[in-house]
């Protein structure tokens, strides 16, 4: 949707104490053949909480899905559920493909019951553009239109759209742990 990308400002405080633009550039999505039509849209994130000042350069991250602590920014783009798989799709290439972009992301995603996962994280969720369905445990679906927020509390759930048009959600991930 975006092939030029979007830009993301990066701001960051200089060895004398003053605020200063690190970076000026555009991200461009991930589009994994194994996903046909979806795209994703990494801006930002860290394993730690944040500390100040910071230089602004890029922390690093090992997962998709932040630990405990850590947090991340993306824009997803889930495309309507009837987007046919490439033809002559190599599953094996393409899964391997999909794991080195988007690391831990098939980790949590269930064989049985393709979409429906559950991370260790609260996920703040804007709709962008487009129309979803978010299911639940409890087999409810929640319809979504542009303008509508989901606060996910670490519970299982799957994103679909029964529509003719891609759904675009922002979300902010922080990552958290599991009552005992």
């Amino acid at each position: 949707m975006d092939e030029d990308g979007i830009r993301r400002v990066v701001t960051g405080t200089s060895a004398g104490g003053k605020s200063v633009v690190v970076s000026d550039s555009r991200i461009k999505a991930i589009t994994p053949d194994l996903m046909p039509g979806a795209e994703f849209f990494y801006f930002w994130g860290d394993d730690k909480p944040p500390a100040f000042p910071d230089d602004g350069m890029e922390p690093p991250y090992r997962s998709w899905f932040p630990p405990a602590g850590g947090y991340r920014f993306e824009i997803i783009t889930i495309p309507p559920a009837a987007t046919p798989p490439p033809a002559g799709l190599d599953i094996a290439a393409a899964t391997a493909e999909a794991e080195r972009a988007l690391p831990g992301l098939l980790d949590v995603m269930e064989k049985d019951d393709p979409g429906m996962h559950r991370t260790d994280s609260i996920d703040f969720v804007y709709v962008l553009s487009g129309r979803c369905l978010m299911r639940l445990d409890d087999g409810v679906t929640v319809p979504l239109y542009p303008g509508d927020t989901v606060i996910q509390n670490g519970t299982r759930h799957g994103w679909r759209v029964p529509h003719d048009e891609p759904c675009r959600l922002l979300c902010i991930s922080i990552g958290g742990t599991q009552k005992a």
